[in-house]
């Protein structure tokens, strides 16, 4: 499968961006553009089920990996020189990393343990009700901290979001995906984080990735604190 992506710079791709569950490649028109202005070439990708790239109703962490590596590789030679993805796209992003050998990765607020074989028809249920949640009318009034653009990019994508896709990734076997140490990596955490706690932040500092934390942040940190999200991934492009 080959995915959809939206494209910023005149550089060759060197950083790839990979957004969260009902998300999209636009989740980072705000921060891709920055990238692209410091010499970067920049790829956002749409992941499957999401924004303009097809369903897959057979969808798997590998087969998303897959996806990813193979759209990747069809617009560059080289690796990433800097990898980030956020949530749902930073789990992936880790199951990724042996192939897609980034230079360096930066996670934001990703768990890397998915819990598998969740039942179908609950899972349905749940990302039917976020669907309809995410409307204009509803992030406006669950998100005051986005700005009317975020709101249009986010609402946008979750009337593209394909349920059946996320309900095979919820059915479909979990596993650990904790980088191991060999790609420098920095995880960007809200303070307080429900994914990731202090225990699980000593835990990854012990196996050599940073961990910066933005207190005060919402689970989207560039979203709500946008300069300190910055100022955090400055060291790792």
């Amino acid at each position: 499968m080959t995915l959809a992506y939206t494209a910023w710079g005149d550089a060759p791709p060197s950083v790839l961006l990979l957004h969260g569950m009902l998300g999209s490649s636009d989740s980072w028109w705000r921060v891709a553009p920055v990238l692209a202005d410091r010499g970067h070439g920049v790829i956002a990708l749409d992941l499957p089920g999401h924004g303009r790239s097809a369903p897959d109703r057979a969808a798997t962490v590998a087969r998303v990996v897959d996806a990813v590596v193979t759209t990747w590789r069809s617009l560059s030679d080289a690796a990433p020189r800097l990898a980030i993805g956020h949530s749902y796209g930073g789990t992936v992003l880790a199951a990724a990393l042996p192939s897609l050998t980034p230079e360096r990765a930066v996670f934001v607020d990703s768990p890397f343990i998915k819990q598998g074989a969740h039942d179908a028809d609950e899972a349905r249920a749940y990302y039917s009700e976020s669907v309809a949640a995410r409307t204009a009318e509803g992030l406006r009034a669950r998100r005051p901290f986005y700005s009317e653009r975020d709101i249009e990019v986010e609402a946008l994508a979750a009337s593209r979001f394909d349920v059946e896709t996320a309900v095979a990734l919820s059915a479909s076997p979990g596993d650990d995906w904790t980088p191991d140490g060999s790609t420098p990596a920095l995880m960007v955490r809200p303070a307080p984080s429900p994914y990731i706690t202090d225990e699980v932040a000593e835990a990854l500092r012990a196996r050599g990735m940073a961990v910066t934390d933005v207190p005060g942040a919402e689970h989207s940190l560039w979203y709500s604190h946008f300069d300190e999200f910055l100022a955090a991934i400055d060291d790792w492009y």
